[in-house]
């Protein structure tokens, strides 16, 4: 059994893009988190240390989008679902990085799943 937290659109400010005029002003992106655990809710207690703390991880995950540039949002992903799975207790994570950049079109998004190394 894999139990999972989810956090869905959640905003985050990064700069990103392949040209310099659109990594010159930070903008917002989203991404949906899915953390997979590594024991199931089961015996959790109603205790918060028993879990993964998902406003620690939002925090996180805000720390990351805003350090740097990136030209790509698949190198963001990668980014994103690293700090994710450095959490005591993750298995893995499944992340979507959403981008608003496209004209007539809702949003650009990739798609990763990670493995915590061991």
């Amino acid at each position: 059994m894999n139990d999972r937290i989810h956090i869905k659109g959640l905003r985050l400010v990064t700069c990103v893009g392949v040209p310099d005029e659109e990594r010159a002003l930070p903008q917002s992106v989203a991404v949906n988190v899915a953390i997979t655990l590594d024991k199931s809710f089961k015996g959790f207690h109603d205790r918060i240390e028993d879990t993964i703390d998902y406003y620690r991880v939002s925090l996180r995950l805000r720390e990351v989008a805003a350090m740097g540039e990136r030209k790509l949002i698949e190198t963001l992903a990668e980014d994103l679902a690293a700090a994710v799975t450095d959490f005591d207790g993750v298995c893995a994570v499944t992340l979507e990085v959403e981008k608003f950049i496209l004209p007539d079109c809702d949003r650009v998004s990739v798609e990763i799943t990670r493995a915590r190394e061991r």
